[in-house]
């Protein structure tokens, strides 16, 4: 929404829950946006991304937590490489994405590590603007550093 109103020319929100894209239609109607410059799909961002022939300007890349348990974290660690891979392909030079992971067993070493094998497989430059982690309403306890299970990079990739 925020997008639309500083004039971006086109939006695509995509998330594989129905319910997320009917509540994203609804808070376009709410907002009085035209559907032309925006398409809502449900479906994965997988394929999405490996069948669009489009370039983006901003990408923003909040999947599920890949790894729900301590088992999980290698088929987690190559789930958000090939996103973020994917992602890197994408964007237009200069472009900006932002990227996150919400798995509490991927710390965000091994999460900057994972985006950083992305990149360097894609073979684009890319630079950390800014680290992200969960906000002040989220807060971590001392004992329990797993809570600390979101994190973010904004980055650009020329």
């Amino acid at each position: 929404m925020y997008a639309l109103k500083e004039g971006a020319k086109k939006v695509v929100s995509l998330d594989t829950s129905a319910k997320a894209i009917d509540l994203v239609n609804i808070n376009l109607t709410l907002n009085e946006f035209t559907t032309k410059k925006h398409e809502s799909i449900v479906g994965e961002t997988l394929p999405y991304l490996k069948n669009c022939e489009e370039e983006f300007d901003i990408i923003i890349l909040d999947p599920p937590a890949f790894a729900k348990n301590a088992r999980s974290v290698d088929n987690a660690s190559r789930g958000y490489k090939n996103l973020n891979a994917l992602g890197f392909q994408k964007i237009r030079p200069g472009g900006i994405i932002f990227t996150f992971s919400c798995s509490q067993h991927i710390d965000k070493d091994l999460f900057r590590k994972i985006v950083f094998s992305a990149a360097a497989e894609s073979k684009r430059n890319v630079r950390i603007l800014k680290q992200l982690s969960q906000p002040e309403d989220h807060p971590i306890n001392i004992y329990h550093p797993e809570g600390e299970y979101l994190k973010g990079l904004m980055m650009v990739v020329d």
